[in-house]
């Protein structure tokens, strides 16, 4: 009756088997002759040379896979085989598709960049690459856009934004009132990470802050950037001077991946539904 029963639950270790290697599979098989053989030798039917067989090929077996198994492990590696599965398990995940909360073109393609142009032209809010970290932008020629990146950063009306230009001869052409020991400095660090504070004055106008000049900077100073970033001196090539500041939410780490401009956009949607979107590069 003993044999019997692990006759049946050798049949399930088969099955088992069959999804493991041809090395397990084919022990749990002689294991099954094996116990046949058993019940044989109980009813006196049992040829020897079989008996002897079965047990030869069961112990060869339990020894080349456990020589197998245990230099594959060592090694890391299949140096002797064990076999394929005669039967594969293929889990079928349910493929959960969500769409991020807000458009990522690809800011290295110009159908990108130019896709950004508009969106910023139209008076809307971008996450863009630049030189240090990533920032949250606005077209000067909004200034409701400038008031939208507050929203999105949760950040005091007391803190100024600054202004980005894509290169030092934009300043030059309107001819701002600068010493020449600023223009020097400015010659020496620009395009890179520093920003210079400077006074307002109408020269911002001619530049093309005009309808922003209140929202940037503070009432009598304002901060200038001229970033050594190619993807937003180009973008700001075509949309003219942007007002910048970091993308990560007032008081938080500075964002320095796509990744995690992405996700402030989306505690941003569940924290405030009705705050406005931005649109965010890529630069993957």
């Amino acid at each position: 009756a003993g044999s019997i029963a692990f006759l049946v639950v050798n049949v399930f270790l088969i099955l088992i088997a069959a999804y493991i290697n041809l090395v397990v599979l084919a022990l749990t098989f002689i294991m099954e002759v094996i116990i046949i053989c058993f019940l044989l030798f109980t009813l006196e039917q049992l040829p020897l040379p079989l008996e002897i067989a079965m047990l030869a090929i069961f112990s060869v077996i339990c020894l080349y896979g456990t020589f197998a198994s245990l230099i594959n492990s060592t090694f890391g590696k299949t140096l002797f085989p064990m076999g394929p599965t005669l039967f594969k398990v293929t889990l079928e995940k349910e493929s959960i598709t969500t769409s991020p909360p807000c458009l990522t073109p690809f800011s290295h393609q110009t159908s990108g960049l130019r896709t950004l142009a508009k969106f910023l032209d139209a008076g809307g809010v971008c996450g863009i690459p630049t030189d240090t970290v990533y920032a949250l932008a606005a077209s000067c020629k909004h200034p409701e856009a400038i008031e939208k990146i507050y929203n999105i950063k949760d950040r005091p009306l007391e803190k100024p934004i600054c202004i980005c230009i894509s290169n030092l001869e934009q300043l030059t052409t309107v001819h701002p009132p600068f010493s020449p020991l600023l223009w020097e400095f400015m010659r020496n660090v620009y395009p890179g990470g520093i920003s210079c504070i400077v006074k307002k004055g109408e020269w911002l106008k001619k530049l093309g802050i005009g309808p922003a000049y209140e929202k940037v900077g503070t009432k009598d100073s304002i901060m200038i950037r001229v970033p050594d970033h190619t993807v937003t001196v180009h973008l700001t090539d075509m949309t003219g001077p942007l007002a910048i500041t970091s993308a990560n939410p007032s008081g938080e780490p500075d964002s320095t991946h796509q990744d995690m401009v992405i996700s402030a956009v989306s505690m941003e949607r569940i924290t405030k539904p009705s705050s406005p979107l931005c649109l965010q590069a890529s630069y993957a």
